[in-house]
């Protein structure tokens, strides 16, 4: 029998509810002070952190419900109450769907886990193969963003010569969303019987996604102009009243750590050179945090060869389906529904060998 002060206690401790109820209360009284509406930038700041205490809150307040209904038709159904029995069976599965969820979000107390996510995906070894493998990996991604109501936003896009994508990047904009999306950070590998080989062979093809934090804007990341190296060109497009005649996608290079970001997405230069120079700064404060944390190590391990033996998820659709994360060693045989955004379950894997240390359980070298 779960008991309902016991899930009180470990959640409660977990997710610090009182004081985050606390920290409500007194935004509640900031948004009531003249002048507050008065500093846009301010008070949607303030509001985005509205909105993530009020997201715990209400999943907490859901899992000790929850909790409570079922150990009382527990107790119904000790003292021979048939209907109190089904209709704890019957609760169960969604107590146990809330627990999982209320664990994740109990796993996702880095500092910048609740900001917006950048997303870049390249393509790696294979040419035409690896290029329609990355334009999976954006679907997959896209997907998975769908299913959780987050907004998407393409901010560079680079079309595979054959097929699919040589790279792309996306602002997620939801709660959590680089939290939950670091899961994917590292080379991801697809075995498959090829649709562009005419002898039906299998291939193996390889395609990196990298993911970092979004930088608010209230923290200071310098960037001088003689550390940037800033490319003019003609931004790519579907073709007809799609393609952009003028010289406006912007491409910046930060010399002294190599981090290159790029923009095409809006409509003139001067707004593609803002956004890229917003992705510039976000790639160079997860950079600055992975030093301070002494881990820099672990985050070049995500930008090795994008090519055997680097990757961290298997993709295994023939001669069976499978689908494999080695670090983890979480796998699914329901690989369509993986590529279809059903990424959960790998996540909160992740976030459960994240906490207790992260250690790589295989290289994925036994699964074909």
């Amino acid at each position: 029998m779960l008991k309902s002060n016991l899930l009180s206690k470990q959640f409660g401790g977990r997710f610090d509810v009182d004081r985050k109820k606390n920290r409500l209360r007194e935004i509640t009284e900031l948004e009531a002070l003249d002048g507050f509406w008065n500093d846009s930038q301010n008070a949607s700041k303030i509001q985005k952190e509205r909105a993530l205490l009020e997201d715990v809150i209400k999943l907490y307040s859901k899992v000790r419900s929850l909790s409570d209904d079922f150990e009382v038709l527990c107790e119904m159904s000790d003292e021979g109450d048939e209907s109190s029995a089904k209709e704890a069976l019957e609760l169960f599965p969604k107590l146990e769907s809330a627990l999982s969820e209320a664990e994740k979000k109990a796993l996702l107390s880095g500092e910048t886990d609740p900001n917006n996510a950048i997303v870049t995906i390249n393509s790696g070894a294979g040419g035409t193969e690896s290029c329609d493998w990355a334009g999976m990996l954006l679907r997959m991604v896209t997907r998975w963003c769908e299913r959780k109501g987050f907004k998407t936003q393409v901010m560079d896009f680079q079309y595979g010569d054959s097929a699919g994508i040589k790279s792309a990047t996306l602002m997620v904009s939801g709660n959590y969303a680089y939290g939950l999306l670091k899961s994917e950070i590292g080379v991801h590998r697809l075995v498959r019987i090829s649709p562009f080989d005419s002898n039906a062979r299998r291939h193996t093809s390889f395609a990196s996604i990298f993911v970092s934090a979004e930088v608010d804007d209230t923290i200071e990341i310098e960037v001088l102009d003689k550390d940037l190296r800033v490319d003019i060109y003609r931004s790519g497009g579907a073709g007809g009243q799609s393609v952009n005649t003028a010289d406006s996608a912007v491409r910046l290079t930060h010399l002294p750590t190599g981090i290159v970001v790029a923009c095409q997405n809006e409509r003139s230069q001067i707004q593609n050179r803002a956004m890229a120079m917003k992705i510039l700064k976000s790639r160079l404060y997860d950079y600055e945090l992975q030093k301070r944390k002494e881990a820099q190590d672990k985050i070049e391990n995500t930008k090795k060869d994008i090519a055997w033996g680097s990757q961290v998820r298997s993709y295994v659709l023939h001669p069976y389906q499978l689908v494999k994360d080695h670090r983890t060693g979480f796998s699914s045989s329901q690989a369509a529904t993986v590529l279809d955004g059903d990424l959960d379950d790998f996540m909160k894997a992740y976030l459960q060998w994240k906490s207790l240390g992260g250690e790589v359980q295989d290289t994925g070298m036994d699964d074909l």
